[in-house]
């Protein structure tokens, strides 16, 4: 099978289970975005703090 064959074949089985808007909305959840995380990731974890970062996971865990 070709990579454009699997392609058609993986989004018409997910069409297929989801429907097509929310087929959709799953593959945006798996935008890759621009940039290089490892090198971006500095300008906002090196100003956290580990108190932070727990405090949001639990906010974010209570929802």
């Amino acid at each position: 099978m070709t990579p454009m064959e699997l392609n058609e074949k993986g989004f018409k089985a997910l069409v297929d289970a989801l429907g097509y808007a929310d087929s959709i909305r799953f593959l945006k959840l798996y935008y890759h975005g621009k940039g290089d995380y490892t090198k971006e990731r500095h300008q906002w974890l090196d100003q956290m703090i580990l108190d932070d970062i727990f405090a949001d996971i639990k906010e974010r865990e209570s929802k």
